[in-house]
């Protein structure tokens, strides 16, 4: 398996969520109301497994190898774009952290603003998905050797198998506090 296969794989799982996006979408426009537990569970999602486990991989270990190689300009600026996304991605999903709190607390015009970041998520992130799928990843392979793609694998399942440990210790960390 090629170091884009695992990454390809993810990329599925986080289609599936942002097709609960959609339904959330659709039940706030016919309720005028969201679920905040679902938001909950969505932010977490993206930020555990989005962003640390599927992003942690590509800018951790697959840029950081690519990085090191002479890529053509096109190939560098595409690496560049998607690591810019990605901090969008992170600044989106903050503000709708903000907006739920806000919404439990009462705030009804936090509504606005949690179907916004839902519906950009949701239209930002299958764009995202498809330039790495079928621009990015297949490019990506003429700079990386059989040898160092079996490293990379190994290194990604790696980084997969501390990210449980890592993520429950923060919990308990944050509940210490």
């Amino acid at each position: 398996m090629q170091p884009r296969g695992p990454l390809m794989i993810e990329h599925r799982l986080i289609e599936r969520m942002l097709a609960h996006f959609r339904k959330e979408l659709d039940r706030i426009s016919t309720n005028g109301r969201t679920d905040p537990v679902f938001i909950d569970t969505a932010v977490d999602f993206f930020r555990t497994y989005g962003d640390r486990t599927h992003h942690g991989k590509e800018e951790l270990i697959l840029f950081r190898e690519l990085g090191r190689k002479r890529m053509s300009d096109p190939d560098k600026t595409i690496m560049e774009e998607l690591i810019s996304e990605h901090a969008t991605g992170r600044v989106v999903t903050a503000a709708l952290v903000d907006a739920n709190i806000r919404y439990r607390a009462g705030d009804d015009l936090a509504l606005n603003v949690i179907t916004e970041k839902l519906q950009f998520l949701a239209d930002f992130y299958p764009k995202h998905i498809e330039k790495e799928d079928k621009v990015f990843f297949p490019s990506m392979m003429k700079y990386l050797p059989e040898s160092e793609q079996k490293s990379m694998l190994e290194e990604f399942w790696e980084f997969d198998r501390n990210m449980i440990h890592e993520k429950y210790r923060l919990v308990v960390e944050s509940l210490d506090k």
